[in-house]
């Protein structure tokens, strides 16, 4: 019987169940989809878990699984999610990949974490589109499946009705993302809130960005980071931040950079731009405004860093991503 059945009528998710389930990637799924949420009203999601495997389910951590129903939950679904699996080199079970065929023909949107797009892959679904998985694995899919266009630097990727995402992380903004598509923007909002998430990250954002991490035990600049972000307002040059810290230009570059990964500017440049993701997606405040309150100065400013960094204008991010109406 899927999980909150009783009180919600939306769309039910079904998570397979595998021996040697990833653990962690199952437990995305079922705090989005499984988690009762009244607060969106009976329209919100069903949950439920099947297995794919005969016999006892052993998890990673050690222990095992009892799921909810049998696999002919598959044939209820609405939306079948893969949280990895067992191995790139791991055999997919045909009836699996024709019990998601058949899915899939009925209007079901499959979906998939991590390895799970191997699972996909089998399928033959995703062959002349395009996927993406954990970047370790992106080489062994695109040999093991060359009619499949494989990304291996983007989050998440979506084709036609199904979707695959890289790593484990990249589930969460992913399933965030079929929350914001079912229910709108408040409501991915308010799930992204509930798991301390930033309210969204575009599928094509880089899987993992080359930052040295500092080799010093701890930052001397940590005391100004905290006080720049409470006053990106200010007007900071790179002298201005050097004193702060009472160290030549040539100690303070290098120290911020052993800290941060990155150069003053662009550091500030970033945190301003996520302080304007925030007051786009929670006030009506105009673009003048969040420029000055944000430490850009003006809107144009504004505009050119944040379409930049984020590949879309803050119009546009506020249409997509406004918590709520004014």
């Amino acid at each position: 019987m899927p999980n909150g059945s009783s009180s919600t009528s939306g769309p039910l998710v079904v998570a397979l169940l595998y021996d040697g389930l990833c653990t962690f990637e199952f437990g995305i799924i079922a705090e989005i989809f499984g988690l009762a949420r009244p607060e969106m009203g009976p329209g919100w999601y069903r949950f439920a878990s099947c297995p794919v495997d005969d016999g006892p389910l052993r998890a990673h951590g050690g222990f095992t699984l009892v799921a909810d129903g049998t696999p002919d939950l598959i044939d209820q679904a609405d939306i079948i999610v893969v949280p990895g699996w067992k191995g790139a080199e791991t055999p997919v079970p045909e009836p699996l990949c024709r019990r998601l065929r058949e899915a899939h023909a009925r209007g079901a949107r499959l979906a998939s974490i991590c390895s799970g797009a191997f699972v996909l892959a089998a399928t033959g679904l995703l062959d002349g589109g395009s996927a993406t998985t954990h970047w370790r694995y992106a080489s062994e899919l695109r040999r093991r499946y060359p009619k499949i266009e494989v990304d291996d630097t983007s989050l998440y990727r979506d084709h036609g009705r199904i979707f695959t995402s890289a790593g484990s992380a990249a589930g969460i903004d992913l399933m965030i993302e079929i929350v914001r598509r079912d229910f709108g923007a408040a409501a991915a909002n308010s799930v992204a809130r509930r798991l301390v998430m930033p309210a969204h990250r575009a599928g094509g954002q880089a899987q993992f960005l080359e930052r040295p991490v500092s080799q010093r035990k701890s930052s001397d600049v940590a005391p100004l980071l905290d006080k720049l972000r409470v006053n990106l307002k200010t007007r900071w040059t790179v002298e201005d931040m050097a004193a702060e810290c009472s160290m030549s230009m040539r100690t303070f570059l290098r120290r911020f950079t052993e800290a941060t990964g990155t150069s003053p500017g662009e550091w500030l440049t970033e945190e301003r731009v996520a302080w304007a993701k925030q007051l786009l997606c929670q006030q009506r405040l105009n673009m003048e405004d969040i420029a000055e309150t944000v430490g850009f100065g003006s809107a144009h400013t504004l505009r050119h860093h944040f379409r930049r960094q984020m590949g879309i204008s803050p119009t546009e991010y506020r249409a997509r991503f406004m918590a709520e109406p004014a």
